[in-house]
């Protein structure tokens, strides 16, 4: 149990075994209200697992998970939409869950496609679609966020933009954000605390902290260290690998 009133989750130890072998290994992690964790590392690592186990989707786990809310939503890696049927935008947001007006109307309007309620989803570009996958997840207000890689399909500048409202949520909504990504350069610039995982957790902490930590640079290359290492000073904008300028306003 812990004191602090802003933990959401708390992970001691965490991991799964599957076959005899270990999917995930001695994973400690705690996510607080208004924060976001960034669970980074290669593909086959361990991050999906570990945000299921945050989710309590896996129920055989060793050490221990503390969950101090109920309400939870969830963003998946992949969405299963059969596109050839003429859903709207405003169909979707209420085909799983009932949903009063105004929180549709709210939540479209926070993620910046409130015009789009009458579109069918197939009509959507790929960060549309994001965007309105993020509207149905905020819609009741959930004190913690889950998204699996939730920029697929979109192009660096639209990953940047979706980072910043990812960022933007958190703040207005005062929610934790729990969020795996493989953009590690990009990502750097919206999240409060980075954990990289390989099977177990290599090195843990601000963006500049994983940025200068060996196992990290070990894990992904100097180069990819280089790129973090612009997010030691304030800005409101990205560098790409060519050095061109994105904003990253929402």
């Amino acid at each position: 149990m812990t004191n602090n009133p802003n933990v959401l989750v708390k992970i001691s130890n965490a991991g799964i075994q599957k076959s005899g072998k270990w999917l995930v290994k001695d994973v400690n992690l705690e996510i607080h209200r208004g924060k976001i964790v960034t669970i980074i590392g290669p593909n086959g690592s361990g991050k999906s697992t570990t945000a299921k186990i945050v989710l309590g989707l896996h129920k055989k786990i060793e050490g221990s998970v503390e969950r101090f809310t109920k309400k939870i939503s969830y963003v998946p890696q992949k969405v299963s939409i059969d596109w050839t049927l003429p859903i709207r935008v405003l169909d979707f947001m209420v085909l799983t869950e009932d949903l009063e007006p105004q929180e549709i109307n709210d939540a479209l309007n926070l993620t910046g496609v409130d015009h789009l309620i009458s579109r069918n989803l197939r009509d959507l570009s790929g960060g549309e679609f994001q965007r309105v996958l993020l509207a149905r997840a905020i819609a009741k207000k959930p004190e913690l966020l889950v998204l699996d890689e939730p920029v697929q399909g979109v192009d660096f500048a639209g990953e940047v933009a979706l980072y910043g409202l990812i960022k933007k949520i958190s703040e207005t909504l005062n929610c934790g954000i729990l969020l795996i990504s493989h953009d590690l350069h990009v990502v750097m610039s919206a999240t409060d605390y980075v954990v990289c995982l390989n099977g177990h957790v290599c090195c843990s902490g601000t963006p500049v902290d994983v940025a200068r930590d060996k196992h990290y640079k070990e894990l992904f290359g100097e180069k990819s260290s280089q790129l973090l290492s612009i997010y030691e000073h304030d800005h409101d904008h990205v560098h790409t690998a060519d050095g061109d300028i994105v904003k990253d306003n929402v």
